[in-house]
Formats: structure tokens, C-alpha cells, sequence
């Protein structure tokens, strides 16, 4: 009981560390970027002190909210198609060998095509509404997590799946129980990096127009060079990546608290 104990403080102080460090960093961040500005360093047109920022950010706020609720919606829904898409094409490819090797250099062939550079083609085909900024979101988002949940299911050590099928386990049981459970931390690892490349994506997409969304904000604001409302709009998009990545980590830590509990670092009692 001692030592769960120590443990347990030992990683509350790591947490409590590591959140000092990430605030001390944003502070010294945000000190250089106003001292740039206070020295005039950058021109105050391309460069908007943090004050300026945040009163556009305050002043512009019910605005923001509202197109950002387009980019939300289109960043959580492609997400979610590709997580789906993710976990099938993975099961797909390692239930059988040769659709592994038929789909692996697929899925590596559509990563070297420019995802920004589709965008316009995506347009044309499914029009300004947010189909095609799901569809960019999702062609973003899927790769990196086929590929980890990929590599997870390939992980499994035969040997255990060898010793469930003596005690007569089915191909159902093999998943649910052994590969799935032990592909989980390659996907909550791939499923971060998509999160915050999903509003980064649909942000994109709506460049190129629409009807509402941060992207379609940006680019009016830019016609009338209000550059302090760009960077409220590009602070937005940083706060939101980070909130969307700690409710992965969230989820993370609620479906794998074997994980978390596995990277404690004991002390010697």
C-alpha cells in the first residue's frame, strides 16, 4: 500500500511538472511576441501585439463561435468516417495476407498525392457545402491510423494466439479479446496526430469557400487586411487542436488505464 502510494504522488508531481512547463513555455512565447511588437521589431501590420489578438478575438467572439461550429462539425465528422474506415481496413488487411499486400501499397501510393492539392478537385466534384471539407479531413485523418492500427494488429505475438486457439477460441475471440486490446495504444498514438490534423484540415479545405467555417473567416478578413482577427482566428484553431487532443488523451486514459498505469515510474521503498 506504501509503495502504490508513492507512486501514485510520484506521478501526480510528474503531471503537475509537466503542466508548469508547458505554462512557463506558452508565457515565454507570448513575452517574445509582445516584446517584438513593443520594439517594433515586426511592423504592427503583419505582426499584432497578444493585446490586439485578444480584443479581436473578444470583439469578434459571437462571429468566431459561429463559423467555427461549421469547422467543428466538418473536422469531428470526417474524424469519426475515418476512424471507422480505419479500424475495417486494418482488420481487413490482417485477416488475410494477400489483401494486406494488395491494399498496404495503396494506402502508401495515396499519401504521396498532395492532399492540399486535391482540394480544389474535391470542390468540383462534391460542390462549396461540407462535403468536401469532410472528405479532405477524412483522406487526412485515415492514413496514419490505418497504418498504426495495422501495425498493432500485426504485434500480437503468435505464440499467444496460438494458446488461445488450444483452448478453443474463434477468430471473433482472437480479435475481441487479444489483437484489438493490444493494437489500441498504436491507435490512440495515430488517433492523436489525426485530431489535430483534422481542424487544421477542414480549416484548409475552406479556403478554397463555402458558406461558413474559420477557414472562409480567414479569408475575408484577410481582404480587408484586419491581420489582429487572423491571428484570433489562427488562436482559435491552436486552442481547439489542443482541447480535441486532450479528449483523445481523456478517452485514452479511460479505455487503457493498464497503459498509463504501465509508464509509472516506481520509486525504491
Amino acid at each position: 500500500m506504501c509503495k502504490k502510494n508513492l507512486s501514485a504522488s510520484v506521478f501526480n508531481k510528474k503531471n503537475v511538472a509537466g503542466g508548469a512547463y508547458s505554462f512557463f513555455a506558452a508565457f515565454f512565447f507570448l513575452f517574445i511576441w509582445h516584446l517584438l511588437c513593443v520594439m517594433k521589431i515586426a511592423p504592427a501590420y503583419m505582426l499584432p501585439s497578444p493585446g490586439r489578438v485578444l480584443a479581436a478575438l473578444a470583439g469578434d467572439f459571437p462571429l468566431l463561435v459561429h463559423h467555427l461550429s461549421f469547422t467543428l462539425f466538418e473536422a469531428f465528422t470526417g474524424l469519426c468516417i475515418s476512424i471507422v474506415c480505419a479500424f475495417l481496413i486494418a482488420l481487413l488487411m490482417d485477416s488475410n495476407i494477400y489483401i494486406k499486400k494488395i491494399l498496404n501499397p495503396v494506402l502508401v501510393l495515396t499519401q504521396t498525392l498532395p492532399v492540399i492539392a486535391l482540394a480544389p478537385v474535391l470542390v468540383l466534384w462534391l460542390g462549396y457545402g461540407p462535403s468536401p471539407k469532410i472528405a479532405l479531413v477524412f483522406m487526412t485523418c485515415f492514413f496514419p491510423m490505418a497504418v498504426s492500427l495495422s501495425a498493432g494488429l500485426a504485434s500480437t505475438d503468435g505464440e499467444d494466439v496460438l494458446l488461445m486457439k488450444s483452448f478453443g477460441a474463434s477468430s471473433f475471440d482472437i480479435y475481441r479479446f487479444l489483437k484489438i486490446p493490444r493494437s489500441l495504444p498504436y491507435f490512440f498514438s495515430s488517433l492523436k496526430i489525426s485530431a489535430s490534423y483534422a481542424v487544421v484540415g477542414a480549416v484548409i479545405a475552406e479556403w478554397l469557400g463555402g458558406n461558413g467555417g474559420i477557414g472562409v473567416y480567414m479569408i475575408r478578413v484577410r481582404k480587408s487586411y484586419a491581420f489582429d482577427k487572423m491571428f484570433a482566428s489562427i488562436a482559435l484553431i491552436v486552442i481547439f487542436s489542443f482541447i480535441l487532443l486532450k479528449i483523445v488523451s481523456f478517452f485514452e486514459y479511460i479505455i487503457l488505464p493498464w497503459n498509463k498505469f504501465s509508464k509509472r515510474t516506481y520509486p525504491k521503498v
